[in-house]
């Protein structure tokens, strides 16, 4: 599972003209789900990312987490990030998960980051055509795959 973390002041995603989700400070997630990927992978990546100290303090130093700062998530799911480019001109996506598998683990990363203790949780929907609107906090934009973390 792969996760594309950009630390915002403001993030939204509209869906034909209507906002769907929206959040002030926080980070907004692109969320990946590759073949193989299961529930654990899922939660040591809400996990980690729950905790994940890349907020400043009062001495501007990276030292508060989301919870610390009382921040939301909005989480897009994004196929893409699955993307093969090493062969042509054209991205394959044979390594992202199909609907049917990638959608519950979406909503299950979901339900982790509440678990994990934030307390707005937006999202986007899952397949849509969604336009996300930003403002990178920094910028701030880190990339965090589950298979490199400890299970």
């Amino acid at each position: 599972m792969k996760a594309i973390l950009q630390r915002v002041s403001n993030a939204r995603v509209d869906i034909e003209n209507k906002t769907v989700g929206q959040i002030d400070k926080g980070f907004l997630i692109l969320l990946g789900v590759e073949n193989g990927d299961e529930q654990r992978d899922a939660d040591v990546l809400a996990a980690k990312i729950s905790g994940l100290r890349i907020f400043t303090d009062e001495n501007d130093k990276m030292n508060l987490s989301l919870t610390d700062v009382g921040g939301g998530v909005l989480v897009i799911s994004n196929f893409t990030l699955c993307a093969d480019c090493s062969h042509g001109r054209r991205p394959s996506f044979i390594a992202a998960a199909r609907p049917e598998t990638a959608e519950p683990l979406y909503e299950y990363f979901c339900r982790k980051m509440t678990d994990n203790g934030i307390s707005r949780v937006e999202k986007g929907v899952f397949g849509a055509d969604m336009q996300v609107s930003l403002t990178n906090d920094g910028p701030v934009t880190i990339e965090i795959n589950s298979k490199d973390l400890k299970k």
